[in-house]
């Protein structure tokens, strides 16, 4: 149940509870590095992960009413996640971006490299944009990086646009990332 209304989620795909927490922290060790752009250091992946994919920072997630995380399955298998964050944006710039409001931000969305193109992706984005509506959301928005034209090429398949810009730090480095957006 979701604000009185019963979600339907995709085959597969399962809305997350803290049991999942170090399932979830395994899968985003596995899919965190393969949206970093060129040039990203190892030490730096692995000090963001231990920071902010670890089991301890899932376990928090799952716990945080604002939060709302979704694991992907293929055989037993977790194969993808998302995680919706269901507030405002804290930086200013992005939410005047934000021309569909109130707007549910799609904090993470990985899939591991045997999942991809075998739909499991597109199952689970359908999944997150069912529970945005189902929120009353008015949209959803994610940040990309620019470099990650794979990822692009997916969100635009469903139906997301380039809003805007924004950084992104892992490590030390500053990274460039489009705000993508769309109606729910």
């Amino acid at each position: 149940m979701l604000g009185g209304m019963t979600l339907q989620v995709g085959s597969g795909i399962t809305r997350a509870a803290p049991a999942h927490a170090d399932e979830l922290a395994a899968l985003a060790a596995e899919t965190f590095p393969l949206a970093c752009p060129p040039g990203v250091t190892e030490a730096d992946v692995r000090v963001f992960v231990g920071e902010h994919l670890s089991a301890a920072r899932f376990t928090e997630y799952l716990a945080d009413p604002r939060r709302t995380l979704f694991l992907a399955r293929e055989g037993g298998s977790a194969v993808a996640y998302a995680m919706l964050v269901h507030a405002p944006p804290a930086d200013e710039s992005i939410a005047r971006l934000l021309t569909h409001t109130p707007a549910t931000e799609i904090s993470k969305f990985y899939a591991a490299p045997a999942a991809h193109g075998t739909g499991v992706a597109g199952t689970l984005m359908r999944s997150v944009l069912e529970s945005c509506r189902v929120r009353g959301d008015a949209g959803a928005w994610l940040g990309v990086n620019q470099e990650n034209t794979r990822a692009q090429r997916f969100y635009r398949k469903h139906g997301f646009v380039v809003a805007g810009t924004k950084t992104f730090m892992v490590g030390a480095d500053v990274h460039d990332d489009y705000v993508m957006t769309r109606a729910v």
